[in-house]
């Protein structure tokens, strides 16, 4: 598994983001989704990375860079690489990138149920805990905030 930035413009990662933004809207209840589109991950404040097993994209992931902190948006694993250690791999790269900008902590906003409970169950194996507002996100009953001191 290889693990490299990636400026979207790769046609298997930019329907990996389609279908991630699709069906966390189809999974949200109104007004609770912040999952970005293409081009919201192409501002200059994010980073996005891509896992490939040779031409075969894995996983994909981006941080977007605040004041004091990093954060965590558009984690996914393609359908196909579930349960091969690929969202791990791509979970363990963005916290890594979030140490080398000197960030001290990184969060994320994720939500509730059946959809998310993989993500989430992999966020807590990795410490993350819940946490409170933060770049416009309020928890609630559906969305949840974590954070990572790193």
């Amino acid at each position: 598994m290889e693990i490299r930035r990636t400026d979207l413009s790769e046609p298997e990662v930019a329907a990996l983001i389609d279908l991630h933004t699709r069906e966390m809207f189809e999974g949200s209840p109104p007004g609770t989704n912040h999952a970005l589109d293409l081009s919201g991950l192409t501002t200059p404040d994010m980073e996005a990375y891509a896992a490939w097993d040779g031409a075969r994209l894995l996983a994909i992931g981006a941080i977007r860079k605040h004041d004091g902190f990093a954060e965590i948006k558009s984690m996914r694993a393609h359908p196909e690489a579930r349960g091969t250690g690929a969202g791990k791999a791509i979970l363990t790269a963005l916290i890594e990138r979030a140490r080398e900008l000197d960030y001290p902590e990184i969060k994320l906003e994720t939500g509730s149920g059946e959809l998310f409970e993989p993500a989430t169950r992999l966020y807590c194996s990795f410490g993350f805990e819940p946490c409170g507002s933060f770049a416009g996100y309020t928890p609630g009953e559906f969305n949840k905030l974590f954070s990572l001191k790193i």
